[in-house]
Formats: C-alpha cells, structure tokens, sequence
C-alpha cells in the first residue's frame, strides 16, 4: 500500500471521520509492507500484512471460500497473464469509461477478487485502490506484483480487506467506483447500491455489475438444487466436484455453443459454459471451471431487477442514471 492511501482511511466502526494512526511500520520506499493502524476513538488495532490493511474480523468473513478460489485461480483472468482481452474488453464495454478518461483517475474497485478489473484499470493509467472481504485481496496483491506485461502508463493497485458494508474511507474521495460480479453475492445488495455512492466525488462516476432476475434461472433445475448443499462444502471438495462437472458437460456445452439454434440450451446444464472465440479449449475448460465454483460456492446470490436498481439509484440523488439487464451507471452531482 502506498503512504497517499492513509490519507483515504478512517475507522470503520466509528461515527464521523476519526482518522487512523500509523504504528510500527516497515516499508519499502513509498510502499507500507508491515504495521498497523490504530484507532483515536475506539482503540481498535487493524493490521498491515503483505502490504494490505486489514479491516475485517474472522466472523465477518462470510466469502472465504471465494478466498480459496481466487488463490487457486488468481492469473486465469488477468488478461496479461492469461494469454486474452476478456477482462479488459469487458471493462470498457461495460463500464463505458474511455482509456483516456481513467488515465490519473483514484478509482474503488468494490470487490475485487482477484483482481481482474483492478488490473485493467492500472494498466490503463489509474490509481486504484481494489478491496475485497475475502483472502482474494493476497491473490489480487500476487498478480498486481507481478510485472509481466505492465503497459508502459501503468497506474498503481493498492489493495485493503474490507467488508463493503463497513469500509474505511472517507466520503467523497474517488474519482469512480467499479463494484461488478459482487453484489449478488452479499448479504445486502440494496444496502451496499445504497451506500458506495457516498464515497464518489462531485462528478464521479458509478458502475455496477449484478446478476439479473430472468424467469430462465427458475429452470436451471440441477444447478438450483446442488446450490441447495454446495455453498456449505469444503472448498476442496467443491474445487473437485465442479471439475468434475466440466469433465461430463464441458465438451457438450463446447458443442452446442457452435450451434445457433441450440446455444440458448446451454444455460440449463450444470456447469457456467464460457466459450469465448479466439480461445483454445484448455484456456475455455479453464474458464468454465472457475466460473462453476463460482456457481455453486457462494453462500448468498440475491438477484437484481435492473430497473429496480434504476429507481435505486435515482432515489440516492444521483444523476445520468442508465440501467440495463445485469448492468447500470450514474453519476454523482
């Protein structure tokens, strides 16, 4: 983490902004490997691992097994270290932000993972700060050290472990907030929507990414109930199942995804195909693995009505409110 981060930071269990203080710090240059910060008000102590604060209490962490995942699968969608342009064509294409725009910007990626768009957004020239509840914040601090492929404008990932109903920065410090593949895996969808624009300056922008509320997902009958024990397992029993799955469905699925009339289908069967062009069948099974752990791991998935977001956000005082299915933007006035 580097030193400009602290002035960002305040508790966040306290009332108010009551600032943090830096004790028994080791660094390396600008950048704080070793310490911890301590409260003014309520004496509680966070400490600094591996270049990362650490906001959150053992009972807090309700996603850990997207820890396990995102360690196992930390480089699979990096896009400099995968070998693709998955993440990063999909941040622009969503997000609708320009390259140039983000270049310089402070950006919150609200939960990370490992940090696929927190990549994306450093290697186009942002400062951005990713944060995660889970382990995924070491494999995200793994991959942003790893120097393979940095663009030469590279920006910077500095990285915290927070839970988003309770981060520690102060109101209105970043330039855009990025939250995608998160929301519907929270205790709290609505309260999270509600609350992340508070931390946007005056013409910040906002993206969210959610899952969509489609009559279909009623029918992906396997899939809803192995959701009904999965969340619960090991994650290694979960990690071994799910290949499982691909072994069975992985070529079917390859299949049918080549074939127009049929394609639709493919979201009935129990593993999350991803077969996108370009790819080779290892890097496709690769991708579909991870995304059926994803499937069947998370203890919450709580989907979202778009134009419920819309009406969300339009109540939060938020301007140049879009919505779209699994999608929506704002900006803050």
């Amino acid at each position: 983490m580097k030193l400009w981060v602290l002035e960002l930071l305040i508790c966040p269990h306290c009332a108010g902004e009551v600032a943090l203080v830096l004790d028994n710090k080791k660094s390396s240059g600008e950048d704080i490997i070793e310490g911890q910060l301590s409260c003014t008000s309520c004496a509680r102590v966070y400490p600094i691992t591996n270049g990362i604060p650490r906001f959150v209490a053992a009972d807090e962490n309700y996603a850990e097994n997207f820890g396990y995942q995102w360690q196992l699968f930390s480089a699979t969608q990096i896009d400099r270290l995968g070998g693709h342009n998955l993440s990063g064509g999909r941040l622009l294409n969503d997000t609708k932000w320009e390259p140039a725009w983000i270049e310089g910007k402070i950006i919150l990626d609200a939960g990370c993972g490992a940090g696929r768009f927190a990549d994306e957004l450093a290697q186009a020239g942002a400062r951005v700060v990713a944060c995660d509840l889970s382990s995924a914040v070491d494999a995200c601090k793994e991959t942003s050290d790893n120097r393979s492929g940095h663009s030469a404008n590279r920006g910077e990932v500095n990285i915290i472990q927070a839970n988003l109903l309770a981060l520690p920065f102060k109101p209105g410090v970043f330039d855009a907030v990025h939250c995608a593949g998160v929301i519907q895996h929270t205790p709290d969808p609505a309260k999270i929507m509600q609350s992340l624009p508070a931390y946007l300056r005056s013409s910040g922008r906002l993206f969210y990414n959610f899952y969509e509320k489609v009559p279909s997902t009623k029918f992906q009958i396997l899939r809803n109930l192995l959701r009904l024990w999965t969340p619960g397992w090991e994650f290694t029993k979960l990690v071994t199942f799910s290949r499982w799955l691909c072994w069975v469905f992985f070529i079917p699925s390859f299949i049918m995804s080549r074939i127009r009339i049929v394609r639709y289908f493919n979201r009935f069967l129990p593993i999350c195909s991803v077969h996108p062009s370009g790819l080779t069948l290892r890097q496709q099974f690769h991708l579909t693995w991870l995304d059926t752990v994803d499937w069947y791991g998370p203890k919450y998935e709580i989907r979202q009505d778009h134009k419920q977001v819309a009406r969300l956000l339009n109540d939060q005082g938020l301007s140049e409110v879009e919505a779209d299915a699994g999608r929506a933007w704002a900006v803050k006035q």
